[in-house]
């Protein structure tokens, strides 16, 4: 299958997951992604943790934003830097950066800067706070720009908890990702109807914000925050998580609870309460929800998991378990859509990376490789884009590839 940005050039001046996140779509779809680097690389290279702190395995923080790319490095303080950067934007469909305005102004890569020559460029830019206000210089992490200013974190932090939720790594980074790499097919559709470039702006306060729509747009509208009740007191019963005999949790999400109640009785081997009468329909269920709550603790309580998901291996209600990593790396709904593919990285052994969240044509996505090594196909990209070997050479004398 062709990817659906097949044939699309773009060059990235980003750093850590949020932009580069949007570049490693483009890429798995078909695009051609340069990756310019400084001379010291993206500081996400350097980035550990207790699984990969000794380099044994494939650094994720590294592989899932970057995978496919190809990367050249170019100091971009010095004039053959910026030079060769401009050239390259030159023959580019997009230029996506996650650098701040006054850095972009201080090297000359800006929007003026690279559209002069390029008017039918995509320039997109990924900020944490948004492209204007008293903000729009302040970089922002995602924990920081989404999590914690879009209202998530404490939303998700239960009243009086000795320490708030914490967010995992990356997690509106990602979104973000997502969210850019749409916005760039939707300009690019747009010059194809119209021959007009263009700017696209995404950031992480926005993309934290839209997550958290209902509840704002319920704020907003003067009805203050929606509701977040207890497990014991969920309104519908059915719309709740359960704690299983080995310490598990099973999450039902029947939002038509009287359509759902009685066939699930009947799993739950609980067929007494479709016949009591504080639990006969959604209105009672309601009133007498802590009491039904209780009755459907007691009953998930008596069993493990395992034997749970036999049980409501039929039931036509919505329903999951709440999976481990683990699991879910094994789990046969995730390989017959092909959602964890195996990379092979640059020593020749493989990996799995999670596929882009798009299929076209019934064909899954697929990372277009591993993540390159910095600086890895900086001769390479500079000879195909016009550069003779005594231009390499004189950039590199000059300083300009580090």
């Amino acid at each position: 299958m062709t990817g659906p940005f097949e044939g699309v050039r773009v060059v990235e001046v980003a750093a850590w997951t949020f932009v580069p996140g949007a570049g490693a779509i483009m890429a798995d779809l078909g695009a051609d992604v340069i990756k310019v680097e400084p001379p010291t690389g993206d500081p996400q290279r350097a980035l550990r943790n207790a699984i990969n702190a000794d380099d044994s395995a494939p650094n994720p923080f590294l592989q899932v934003p970057n995978r496919g790319k190809r990367s050249i490095t170019l100091d971009l303080t010095s004039p053959d830097g910026r030079s060769t950067l401009l050239q390259l934007a030159e023959s580019a469909d997009v230029f996506l950066t996650s650098y701040l305005p006054k850095v972009r102004t201080k090297l000359g890569i800006d929007v003026d800067d690279l559209r002069a020559d390029n008017d039918r460029l995509i320039y997109v830019r990924g900020t944490g706070w948004g492209s204007v206000g008293a903000k729009a210089d302040v970089g922002g992490f995602d924990a920081a720009a989404a999590w914690s200013a879009a209202g998530v974190q404490n939303k998700l932090t239960s009243p009086g908890a000795a320490a708030p939720a914490s967010q995992p790594a990356a997690f509106f980074d990602l979104q973000g990702s997502s969210a850019l790499a749409g916005a760039v097919a939707m300009a690019l559709f747009r010059r194809e109807r119209t021959g007009q470039g263009g700017v696209v702006d995404v950031s992480l306060l926005n993309t934290g914000m839209w997550t958290m729509s209902p509840d704002i747009a319920a704020s907003a509208a003067g009805g203050g925050e929606i509701p977040r009740p207890q497990r014991h007191d969920a309104p519908n019963p059915i719309v709740n998580a359960y704690r299983t005999s080995d310490d598990r949790w099973l999450n039902l999400v029947c939002l038509q609870a009287d359509r759902y109640w009685a066939e699930l009785c009947e799993l739950l081997g609980r067929p007494d309460l479709t016949a009591d009468d504080r639990f006969v329909d959604a209105v009672q269920r309601f009133v007498n929800r802590e009491a039904c709550v209780a009755e459907l603790d007691k009953t998930f309580g008596a069993r493990n998991l395992d034997e749970w998901k036999q049980a409501l291996a039929g039931f036509s209600g919505v329903w999951s378990a709440a999976a481990t990593f683990d699991e879910l790396c094994d789990s046969p709904q995730v390989a017959d859509n092909g959602y964890l593919p195996t990379v092979t990285g640059a020593d020749g052994r493989p990996f799995r990376l999670v596929s882009p969240p798009y299929q076209f044509d019934g064909t899954p996505g697929a990372p277009a490789g591993p993540a390159p090594e910095l600086g890895q196909h900086t001769e390479e990209v500079l000879l195909e884009s016009g550069w003779s070997w005594d231009d390499i050479s004189a950039l590199r004398d000059s300083g300009a590839l580090g």
